[in-house]
């Protein structure tokens, strides 16, 4: 899209400049802590796979055993490489079921026998790496092979039933009717655990269980689904709380396209410990930018608690915020699925105009990311046929602005589970305004300094006051501060305090970590 906003150059620039300022410091924190679910990551990387009888994975006891033994300060891998070395197991698997059992010992070695175990850990956790290589070249085949959708935005529909033999034939059903990008969104709740569930799920409160094996099912149906419709079909799931990284590994691994993977959701909506979620969210998008995943990032969540109208800037904010913590773990424009959304109150006087303003300032600030568009959830009332005209101008906006990705809203969102009949009606929505509208990217133009441009500037220049206000506070990491203050989505999440504390370890000089070592000399390629 041309520039249609008249943006100054120079408060763009300032905004990106102190996006980067608050962020460094928190970059700096994440770059000397690790987290329980990092080191549990590596080793699934590594290979280890399966659960006791009681659904307990291996990974988790065999991280807790090392970290009751020796801490987790140096890293899990080199004490469990060494032990391998000196022959408590004969392989990984048995090393972890005899450390639940208390029948091994940990060390952490020094010389020779550490710079042997470090580097039969880096061959090991390799063999996770280059499957990961091997999966996006995967991806990169099937799409020349299949072809991308022909128009954008993409469009993105959930699907989730909690059963997950349930969830794949109306995924199925999805692609056929249009979609384009299937969400299998995570059952309620698995966000705060600190494990991720083994094996193939039929159960799930509102969605299905984010597990390596459901996500090897959906992508291998999806890809039968891709060959049949002649267009590739990407699959979104969470890679979010406590197990971020864990899942960011096991997406890698089984291919994924797109991860929800925000910054600071987890800690503002789930309160979520910010350093966890901050050292965790690096290793991931690690891992992404790696394997080719789009991430989808949260903004749209801070509409749901605050106003819309004097909260755009917070939406700015975070953006900026994401593509800074982005780019610095690896992730390029194209991966980068910045959120937004469709939630002013449409009883405001030129509330279609304002939402115009908004999805053109994130557009023109972040022109070649592929921004997800999100729909109307705060001011669903019940009424079906107001509901499914909110939707349709949603769908306006974004064929208006160029959107890169629209998630698909239902007539009844927010007030009860859309059924099969919803979302094929919410799909003619979708289909009808961009087929009749799509081309309207090259005819809409704001009048100069006419309402849609000067709101957009008001929005951009209250971004930067914020981001000057952030900077500006004393004190090692400001950020920290800000989100413990309630800056964003009126939440106050103090550093301090939150779900996984107790799984943040501040990193010794000597740690080591094959993956994170593998995944950064691959980010500066």
């Amino acid at each position: 899209m041309k520039p249609l906003l008249d943006l100054d150059p120079v408060t763009v620039r300032k905004a990106r400049s102190l996006a980067r300022k608050a962020g460094r410091p928190v970059v700096k924190l994440a770059q000397s802590h690790t987290t329980v679910s990092v080191e549990r990551a590596t080793l699934r990387l590594a290979g280890l796979a399966g659960a006791d009888h009681e659904r307990v994975p291996w990974v988790n006891h065999l991280v807790d055993r090392v970290r009751e033994d020796v801490g987790l300060e140096h890293g899990v891998t080199t004490p469990v490489w060494d032990a391998l070395r000196r022959g408590e197991a004969d392989d990984l698997l048995t090393l972890a079921q005899k450390s639940a059992s208390g029948s091994v010992s940990f060390r952490v070695p020094e010389g020779n026998d550490a710079t042997r175990a470090r580097k039969a850990a880096r061959t090991a956790v390799a063999r996770g790496i280059r499957t990961i290589d091997k999966q996006r070249a995967t991806r990169d085949r099937l799409i020349k092979r299949h072809g991308d959708p022909k128009q954008r935005p993409w469009i993105y529909l959930i699907v989730a039933t909690g059963d997950i033999y349930e969830d794949i034939p109306q995924a199925q059903a999805a692609a056929r009717e249009g979609a384009d990008i299937i969400a299998v969104i995570r059952s309620t709740g698995q966000s705060l655990l600190d494990y991720v569930p083994e094996g193939a799920t039929r159960e799930g409160y509102a969605g299905t269980y984010a597990t390596q094996e459901n996500f090897r099912l959906m992508r291998a149906a999806l890809d039968e689904t891709s060959k049949e419709l002649g267009r590739y079909i990407r699959l979104t799931n969470y890679a979010s709380g406590l197990c971020m990284p864990e899942i960011a590994a096991l997406a890698g691994l089984e291919r994924l396209d797109m991860m929800l993977n925000d910054s600071m959701y987890g800690i503002l909506f789930r309160d979520i410990n910010p350093i966890r979620t901050f050292v965790d969210q690096r290793f991931s998008r690690q891992v992404h930018a790696r394997a080719g995943i789009i991430i989808n990032t949260g903004e749209d969540n801070y509409l749901t608690t605050a106003d819309a109208v004097e909260a755009a800037h917070t939406v700015t904010v975070s953006q900026l915020l994401n593509e800074y913590f982005a780019k610095e773990a690896g992730l390029e424009d194209w991966q980068l699925g910045l959120g937004h959304a469709f939630e002013i109150n449409p009883e405001i006087p030129d509330s279609f105009r304002m939402e115009l303003a908004h999805a053109l300032l994130a557009r023109q600030l972040f022109p070649d990311a592929p921004l997800k568009w999100m729909p109307p959830t705060k001011h669903m009332t019940g009424d079906v046929f107001r509901g499914y005209l909110l939707d349709g101008f949603f769908n306006l906006v974004g064929a208006m602005t160029g959107q890169g990705i629209l998630l698909v809203g239902m007539m009844t969102e927010a007030v009860v589970t859309p059924f099969l009949s919803d979302r094929d009606l919410a799909l003619q929505n979708v289909r009808y305004v961009l087929g009749a509208a799509g081309g309207l990217t090259e005819d809409f133009h704001p009048p100069r300094d006419g309402f849609i441009q000067t709101r957009a500037r008001q929005v951009l220049g209250e971004a930067v006051d914020l981001l000057d206000a952030i900077t500006s506070e004393p004190g090692k990491a400001p950020l920290l501060e800000a989100i413990g203050d309630g800056t964003f989505g009126l939440m106050k999440r103090p550093a301090d305090a939150g779900k996984g504390l107790d799984g943040v370890v501040e990193r010794a000089p000597e740690y080591d970590n094959p993956a994170i070592t593998m995944l950064e000399e691959g980010a500066t390629k």
